[in-house]
């Protein structure tokens, strides 16, 4: 690896920038950041879909730089590249679940992140002003509410891609106080989903609790009455750099507590059935999903990349040896989470 620095090109608004950012600053890996479209932001190189964060590395031997999309993969990159201070588990059974736990905070717990930012006014308000601002401080006047309403606007019309309606809104906003709920009995048990040390999941999590719980007003709000304990967890998860650990520090997977159990139960309960009536819609030629979520009407449009994240799940279930596959298999009957793979 070259000596200099990655870039993490991305934003404070954007969950899995904050969760890569994270992640770099627990794994001691030296990086810049910078705020997409900012005057800092000069030599990125293309990416296929304009989404953050990118992460750029640097090219050896007068080799151009590289750059990549989608968090998950981005760990993946780093957990070849960088040896010390992994968040992947060592045993590839808990390392799946971990990685079904990512999944379902990426690609579910978004959901509110979103519903809650660009569904209520006051959070309307907050992200419009504030949120635009971070690419250049110093705008001002007319040209500050002209990119205010542009980006306000452009978000709420965004509303129902992620699912975000007057049908869909109570399964949203139970499932996100269910999920304080149990990250709140998890705490109290052990600092980190998967230990003493954090794992890919935890990260997950955080970058869209980092948006849930601490930046919009109304989810803000949810989190402060349900689990002031989650709220202070984010806040040392923002930067773990000082925190020591080891490999002792994994829960071996005999030892995983019920509270990941729960956990998994919570993503079968409300991720599964989307998932599969996702694909199922996408394979029919349907633009639209509608299925029953905890026993609520579901309505949104159908979703490819969701599609493609059941997918790599069920592959990633089929690349364990046959003993970490029972071993996974134990562990998520009868959370839901089996109907991914039958």
């Amino acid at each position: 690896m070259s000596a200099a620095p990655l870039r993490l090109v991305g934003g404070h608004g954007s969950p899995y920038s904050c969760k890569m950012r994270a992640v770099l600053r627990y794994r001691r890996i030296p990086f810049r950041w910078i705020h997409r479209g900012s005057a800092q932001d000069v030599g990125t190189p293309e990416v296929p879909v304009a989404l953050i964060p990118i992460l750029v590395f640097p090219g050896a031997g007068g080799a151009g730089d590289e750059a990549m999309i989608d968090s998950t993969p981005q760990i993946r990159r780093l957990e070849q590249l960088y040896s010390e201070r992994r968040v992947i588990h060592p045993d590839p059974a808990v390392a799946f679940l971990d990685a079904l736990i990512e999944d379902y905070a990426d690609e579910w717990l978004t959901k509110a992140m979103f519903h809650y930012r660009w569904a209520y006014p006051a959070d309307v308000h907050k992200a419009s002003l504030v949120l635009p601002l971070e690419r250049d401080v110093t705008a001002r006047g007319e040209e500050v509410a002209r990119l205010s309403k542009a980006f306000g606007e452009r978000q709420v019309g965004r509303l129902a891609v992620v699912g975000s309606n007057e049908t869909t809104r109570p399964t949203i906003e139970q499932s996100y106080r269910r999920l304080l709920t149990l990250m709140d009995a998890h705490l109290q048990v052990k600092p980190f989903l998967m230990g003493a040390r954090p794992g890919a999941s935890d990260f997950g999590l955080f970058g869209q609790l980092s948006q849930l719980a601490l930046f919009d007003p109304t989810s803000t709000a949810v989190a402060v009455s349900e689990s002031p304990r989650v709220i202070a967890w984010l806040h040392h998860l923002e930067d773990l750099g000082s925190l020591e650990v080891s490999e002792a520090d994994w829960t071996p997977r005999e030892e995983l507590d019920q509270t990941i159990r729960a956990l998994l139960s919570e993503a079968g309960r409300i991720y599964v059935p989307f998932l599969l009536a996702n694909a199922a819609a996408l394979e029919r030629g349907e633009k639209q999903v509608e299925c029953q979520i905890d026993g609520r009407p579901w309505v949104q449009q159908s979703f490819p990349y969701q599609a493609k994240c059941l997918r790599w799940l069920r592959e990633g279930r089929a690349a364990l040896s046959s003993d970490d596959r029972t071993a996974v298999d134990r562990i998520l009957e009868g959370t839901g989470c089996e109907m991914l793979f039958t």
